[in-house]
């Protein structure tokens, strides 16, 4: 498999505001923010892109498996929640992420989803776990 490297920039705007540059044609820049007393909380922070990340990663991963296995998805839903907690150092982190996902499919595909959870299990969205985060994932 051949390497993808990609690159994108930050640029401090005002306060603990920051412009992200994707480095690519046809996508804007996107402003976070910090919650306050830090920031003003008016854009994402880090921790909420990190869970948007996470839960689209895993769900195009789930939709991936599903339409492979040619089962119609009508819709899906996701929700991935983050704690923040501190750690032995007294600093706030990225505790864990829980993600579930909802595919909508017609009720005669539902035990052929078995065998999709199972693949996508094995690829990892099972129980992805990091160094940073606990991320647990449900597909139902």
């Amino acid at each position: 498999m051949e390497d993808d490297t990609f690159e994108i920039t930050m640029e401090l705007v005002d306060g603990y505001k920051f412009r992200v540059d994707f480095q690519t044609d046809g996508i804007p820049s996107l402003v976070v923010d910090e919650p306050p007393p830090l920031g003003e909380g008016d854009r994402p922070n880090a921790a909420r892109l990190l869970a948007a990340a996470v839960g689209n990663c895993l769900s195009a991963s789930a939709l991936y498996c599903l339409r492979r296995a040619r089962i119609d998805v009508n819709g899906m839903r996701t929700r991935a929640q983050s704690t923040l907690a501190r750690n032995e150092r007294g600093r706030l982190r990225v505790a864990a992420i829980k993600v579930e996902i909802e595919p909508e499919v017609a009720q005669q595909d539902v035990a052929r989803m078995r065998r999709c959870l199972e693949i996508f299990e094995d690829l990892g969205g099972g129980a992805a776990k990091s160094r940073l985060a606990r991320i647990d994932v449900g597909l139902s």
